[in-house]
């Protein structure tokens, strides 16, 4: 899934800004989480609410390692909502929910650090 987490590697190559525009990060909060036994890697299965004009989606995450479902409910995350969906094993996933390698490459939750109306677009 990832290519590189190595925090030392160099940057990627150079995309325009309508490029990085074309990639729609938004904010929503966890309604539900669930622990996805099927999945190799410790994974959860998300429900996020995305605000009125996309509404809730479902993502898979290898957050597992890091965090308990009920920790999660009412957290506010980052997505890139229009990726096509991907299949996951049994699961599908509608989103993909954004995060960072910590030292042991467990996935880290990206998330605004004050609260943001859901929906809310990354610039």
């Amino acid at each position: 899934m990832h290519r590189d987490h190595d925090p030392a590697a160099p940057a990627a190559e150079q995309v325009s800004f309508d490029d990085f525009l074309k990639v729609d990060i938004r904010v929503g909060t966890i309604v539900a989480a669930e622990v996805y036994d099927g999945a190799r890697k410790p994974s959860l299965k998300l429900r996020i609410d995305f605000g009125p004009g996309i509404g809730e989606r479902k993502s898979v995450g290898q957050v597992a390692a890091l965090y308990t479902p009920e920790e999660l409910i009412g957290r506010q995350v980052a997505a890139v909502v229009n990726f096509p969906a991907r299949q996951i094993g049994k699961a599908l996933s509608q989103a993909l929910t954004l995060g960072f390698a910590d030292e042991e490459g467990r996935v880290v939750l990206f998330a605004p650090d004050s609260r943001v109306p859901d929906g809310s677009r990354l610039f």
